[in-house]
């Protein structure tokens, strides 16, 4: 292809791909832990990073990328002290943050044109620095993720439980909220800063909604990831468009067709007879357990 002679272009589906298989993994667990918010939140705290930054004569880059760890465990510690209400933390942070970001943005003017690509993302934005970047937390991530596996699962449906089990639930729970808030930095460059949950929810939503089982989830969601990149890159390029808006609009079709033929599948398995067949019993590692009284395939 055409768009592949280029050298950014090479760098921009290079990281792209690492960012889809990172944060379509981190999406699932973020959603099923109810904290889908938390990457829009981590992302905004990293636009404070951003800006002093640029303020201060720094890589924003690399400010951003340490803001955002921080922010995330912030949340984790807001998180534990608000334990009923633990959405809070989200918005505490998220607060603190945008409100950084508009006074360092205000204090320098001249900052403010170069805040389109980190709001928006750029392809252009991915250098060999920010590519270098991506290949390290790819690799953390891809070993964090692996390793635990399966403490995080037990964590996901319930910390009780696993702290019962000799997990050590705290110690996993930073270390995730710290993981997350590395996706979410290096994933700026690709989607922007407005637009990174994006990619960390989309494909997991429309992953969750059609796989039978967590594994399957896990892999639906990075397939779904890879391809709505790749897609969003050859789109954006074809029609001079930004990209993190359009891999954000086509992820968003994913999850609509998805959507859609789910319920034309449900629809055709009534009229067939078979929807009220019943599901295999749960193994003890692999099955999305249900809310009660909500039935497995709607």
């Amino acid at each position: 292809m055409e768009m592949l002679h280029y050298d950014f272009m090479q760098r921009a589906f290079c990281a792209g791909g690492i960012i889809a298989l990172l944060a379509s993994v981190l999406g699932v667990y973020l959603m099923l832990r109810r904290q889908a918010l938390m990457a829009d939140m981590l992302s905004h705290v990293s636009l404070a990073g951003v800006a002093g930054g640029a303020y201060f004569h720094i890589n924003p880059t690399w400010t951003g990328f340490a803001v955002a760890i921080v922010g995330a465990i912030a949340v984790e510690y807001v998180r534990r002290s608000y334990k009923t209400y633990s959405e809070v933390s989200i918005a505490i942070i998220m607060l603190g943050g945008l409100s950084a970001a508009v006074v360092l943005m205000s204090l320098n003017q001249s900052i403010n044109k170069g805040f389109t690509s980190y709001l928006f993302g750029s392809i252009v934005a991915v250098g060999s620095g920010e590519l270098g970047l991506m290949i390290v937390v790819g690799l953390v991530g891809a070993c964090f993720f692996y390793l635990f596996r399966r403490p995080l699962y037990q964590i996901v449906f319930d910390e009780d439980t696993a702290r019962t089990n000799g997990i050590r639930v705290n110690a996993i729970s930073m270390l995730f909220s710290v993981m997350t808030g590395m996706i979410v930095a290096a994933a700026m460059p690709i989607v922007g800063v407005l637009l990174v949950s994006a990619l960390i929810v989309l494909p997991a939503a429309l992953a969750i909604r059609i796989a039978p089982s967590f594994t399957a989830a896990l892999f639906s969601a990075m397939a779904i990831g890879l391809l709505g990149v790749f897609s969003g890159l050859t789109a954006s390029y074809k029609l001079s468009t930004p990209p993190g808006g359009t891999i954000a609009l086509v992820l968003l079709g994913f999850l609509l067709a998805g959507i859609g033929l789910k319920k034309l599948s449900v629809m055709l398995g009534k009229k067939l007879g078979r929807a009220n067949v019943k599901r295999p019993e749960a193994e003890p590692y692999g099955q999305i357990p249900r809310p009660a009284g909500e039935s497995s395939v709607q």
